[in-house]
């Protein structure tokens, strides 16, 4: 083998090592913390409630504290809004607010899969932007865990939540958006990767 050969050989050698060790997922890496965070929080997107909601809703047009947020999301052009009136007694009756998914609303609303009719409208996940300190041990049963203090933006925003009204009706969009919160994630050496295993206080 000529020199020349044997040295383009090393070379290749050393890259496809550097390669292998770059991509290795069970390093203790800021890579590998932050991929595990990262494919957590795009199957767990933030969305505006807490809670899963039911569709179609219906609320009472003098019950602000309901309709704000619905109206809110009819303006983005999620639901759609027809009224009604509901008798509430023989004599008496109400205007209400009758709430449904429009055809945009749809193709957004993310179904909570335990709870039919019920889901939520998700705007975007966390994305880390910076990984500020790992502390690495192990579990009882062997296994390497890290707990991981860590930065984030919202990242991939929906266009629709900078529709009018949407912030005002929905205060944890703007806070969420505007910040770059801080955060701990647990994570562990689940086989050839790690995973993320909750979050810590």
């Amino acid at each position: 083998m000529t020199i020349k050969r044997r040295n383009i050989c090393v070379g290749s050698f050393c890259a496809a090592a550097l390669f292998l060790t770059a991509c290795n997922k069970t390093d203790n890496s800021n890579i590998n913390y932050k991929a595990a965070i990262n494919d957590h929080y795009k199957a767990s997107p933030a969305c505006i409630w807490s809670q899963p909601k039911k569709l179609p809703a219906q609320a009472a047009t003098s019950d602000d504290a309901k309709t704000e947020g619905y109206d809110a999301l009819t303006q983005a052009g999620l639901l759609v809004r027809t009224t009604a009136e509901k008798k509430v007694f023989i004599v008496a009756s109400k205007q209400v607010n009758n709430y449904d998914l429009s055809d945009a609303g749809r193709s957004t609303w993310t179904p909570d899969p335990t709870q039919p009719g019920y889901g939520n409208f998700c705007y975007g996940y966390r994305d880390v932007t910076s990984i500020d300190n790992a502390t690495v041990g192990e579990n009882a049963s062997g296994v390497k865990t890290a707990v991981v203090d860590y930065h984030y933006k919202i990242a991939n925003v929906a266009s629709w939540v900078n529709s009018p009204g949407m912030k005002t009706a929905f205060p944890s969009i703007d806070a969420a958006l505007s910040s770059s919160p801080a955060a701990k994630a647990s994570l562990v050496l689940n086989g050839d990767h790690w995973t993320y295993a909750g979050q810590n206080p």
